[in-house]
C-alpha cells in the first residue's frame, strides 16, 4: 500500500500525498528528546572531556561554547530549508535542489556512512556497560562476549525503530530521563564535593576558564574545538523525522535549536563541576590522568556516588543505547527519500503496512551497522576506534553541504529582509565555512600517524577510513548511475529546484 502511494505521488507530481509515513506522531517535546538522545550527551562528554582538557587545559568550558557556534549556524540553515521543504531526505533533497544530483547524493551518503560508524561505537559501549552494570568485570573485558552482547542490543534497537517513531519516542523518554538525571546528579555531586573540600586535587572556580586570552597555542585550541564539535552531532535527527512531526515546517527546527541549547547548558555546567572536583592533575582523579581519559565519569563515579555508582553506569549504558536507536531513524528515512526520487532502488522506499515505517531501509541500516561493527572488531579494536574518529569527516561534510545549500537555494530572497539576509545568508554561510574548515583541518590532522591508533598505507588509519568511506560513496553512486532506473534522478527529472517535494499536508 505504502509503495503504491509513493509511486503514484512521484508519477503525478502531487505534493500533499507524502511518502506514507506516520504523520503527526511527534510533538516538540518528543522531537527534542529524540534529538538529544542522538547525541548521547552523557557518554559523549565522559569520553571527550579529558582529551579536550589535554588540548586546552582549563579553557575546556570556553571550547564547548565555541564548538557549538557552527552547529547553531548550521541549525539555522536546517530550519530555513525545512520550512520551505520539510522532506525527510534533508541534506540529500536540499543539496540536490541547490547544487544538483551529485552533491545531493554525496550528502545523503555522508549521512548514512557517519551513522554506520557511530552505531558501531555506541553499540560497543552499550554491550560493555551492560556487563559493568551487572558487576561482571570478566565479561566486560571479554571481546567476544562484548561484541555478541552489542549485536543483540543493536538488533533490538533496529526492531524498535521498525515498530514506529511513537514507540521509539516513549522508549526515548524513559532512556533520556534516566540519562539526564544521572548527568545532572553527577554534576551536582561533583560541585557539592568540590565546595565541601573535595579531594587533594580539587580546585576553585575561576572566571579565567572563559577567557580566550588564556588559551595556549592555536593548534591546541583547534584540536580542542574539533574534539568538542562532534559531541553536538545528532540534533539533526529532529529534521529527518519532519514528515512524522506535528507542524512539520516549524516543529523540527525548533526542536533542533532546543536540543543544542540544552546540550550547551549540560556540557558547560557539568564540565565546570567536574573540573572543580577532579582538578587537572595526571594522577588519581586528575582529568589528565592517562588511565581515565577514555571515560572520566566512570572513574569519578565511584567517589561521587559511592554504593550508588551503578546508577551512573546505567546512565552511560542507556546513553549509548538510546543513541543506537535514534541514529538508525534519520538514515532509514534519508534512504527512503532517496528511493522516492529515484536516487536509490525502489526497495528502499517500501513501508511496513502496519507501522508506516521504512522497514527495509531500517533493517538494512541495522544489519549493515552490525556487519561493519563485527568486521572492524575482528580486524582490530584500534581500527574500530579510528573509524569513530574518522566519522567527523562525514559529519562536517554533510553539515557544510546543508549550510551552503541554504545560502545558494535562497540567494534570490536574501535582499528581501534583514531576517532573510542573516538567517538564510550570513549565518548559514559562516556555519558552512567553519564546518568546511573543520573538515579540512580534521583531514590534515588525521593524515599524521600520531593522530590515529593504526597506520594504513603509510598514513593515519583515521584518514584512510574517513576519506575512503567518502570515496566509496562516489563508487556506489557511479554503480547506481549505470542502472537504467537512476536516469530520471541524474538527469534532474525526478528531483530538481522546481520539483515539488513529496511532503504531507500540515
Amino acid at each position: 500500500m505504502g509503495k503504491h502511494t509513493l509511486d503514484n505521488a512521484t508519477d503525478t507530481g502531487h505534493i500533499h500525498v507524502g511518502k506514507g509515513l506516520n504523520q503527526g506522531a511527534l510533538g516538540v517535546v518528543g522531537s527534542t528528546v529524540i534529538g538529544l538522545a542522538s547525541t548521547a550527551p552523557l557518554y559523549s562528554l565522559a569520553a571527550t572531556l579529558g582529551y579536550v582538557i589535554l588540548a586546552v587545559g582549563a579553557q575546556a568550558p570556553l571550547v564547548f561554547i565555541v564548538a557549538c557556534i557552527p552547529m547553531i549556524f548550521a541549525a539555522f540553515a536546517y530550519q530555513e530549508l525545512n520550512r520551505e521543504m520539510p522532506d525527510c531526505g534533508t541534506t540529500f533533497v536540499w543539496g540536490t535542489k541547490a547544487f544538483g544530483p551529485v552533491i545531493g547524493w554525496l550528502g545523503g551518503w555522508a549521512v548514512a556512512v557517519s551513522a554506520i560508524m557511530v552505531l558501531a561505537n555506541v553499540g560497543e559501549i552499550t554491550g560493555k556497560y551492560f556487563w559493568l552494570l551487572l558487576g561482571n568485570q570478566e565479561f566486560a573485558g571479554n571481546r567476544v562476549i562484548v561484541v555478541a552482547t552489542s549485536v543483540v542490543f543493536m538488533a533490538i534497537m533496529t526492531f524498535v525503530s521498525t515498530i514506529g517513531v511513537q514507540m521509539g519516542e516513549r522508549l526515548q523518554m524513559v532512556l533520556m530521563t534516566v540519562q539526564i538525571v544521572a548527568m545532572v546528579l553527577f554534576g551536582v555531586l561533583a560541585l557539592v564535593h568540590a565546595l565541601g573540600g573535595g579531594n587533594a586535587g580539587s580546585i576553585a572556580f575561576d572566571w579565567q576558564w572563559f577567557n580566550p586570552a588564556e588559551l595556549g597555542s592555536w593548534s591546541g585550541f583547534m584540536e580542542g574545538v574539533l574534539l568538542a564539535l562532534f559531541i553536538y552531532w545528532g540534533w539533526d535527527t529532529c529534521l529527518a523525522l519532519n514528515e512524522e512531526t506535528k507542524n512539520p515546517r516549524k516543529t523540527p527546527g525548533r526542536a533542533a535549536l532546543s536540543s543544542i541549547v540544552v546540550l550547551i547548558v549540560l556540557y558547560v555546567g557539568v564540565s565546570i563541576a567536574v573540573m572543580m572536583f577532579a582538578g587537572f592533575g595526571d594522577t588519581g582523579y586528575g582529568l589528565t590522568n592517562a588511565e581515565n581519559l577514555d571515560d572520566v565519569f566512570s572513574v569519578l563515579g565511584e567517589a561521587l556516588f559511592g554504593p550508588w555508582g551503578w546508577f551512573l553506569l546505567l546512565g552511560v549504558m542507556l546513553s549509548a543505547a538510546s543513541s543506537t536507536q535514534t541514529t538508525i531513524l534519520p538514515t532509514a528515512r534519508g534512504t527512503l527519500s532517496m528511493a522516492v526520487y529515484r536516487a536509490l532502488p525502489a526497495k528502499f522506499a517500501e513501508l511496513h503496512p502496519s507501522f508506516k515505517t521504512p522497514w527495509f531501509s531500517t533493517t538494512l541500516m541495522g544489519v549493515t551497522a552490525i556487519i561493519y561493527y563485527v568486521g572492524m572488531s575482528i580486524l582490530s579494536e584500534d581500527m574500530l576506534a579510528d573509524s569513530l574518529t574518522s566519522m567527523g569527516l562525514a559529519v562536517a561534510l554533510y553539515y557544510a553541504i546543508t549550510s551552503f545549500a541554504c545560502v545558494w537555494y535562497f540567494r534570490g530572497t536574501l535582499r528581501d529582509s534583514a531576517r532573510n539576509l542573516w538567517m538564510r545568508g550570513i549565518l548559514p554561510l559562516l556555519g558552512g565555512l567553519l564546518l568546511g574548515y573543520a573538515f579540512v583541518q580534521s583531514a590534515i590532522d588525521m593524515w599524521s600517524t600520531d593522530y590515529s591508533e593504526t597506520v594504513l598505507l603509510g598514513v593515519g588509519g583515521a584518514f584512510v577510513i574517513g576519506v575512503g568511506a567518502i570515496l566509496l560513496g562516489f563508487v556506489l553512486m557511479g554503480l547506481w548511475w549505470l542502472r537504467p532506473g537512476s536516469r530520471p534522478f541524474f538527469r534532474g527529472e525526478s528531483l530538481n529546484r522546481d520539483t515539488p517535494v513529496l511532503v504531507p499536508d500540515e
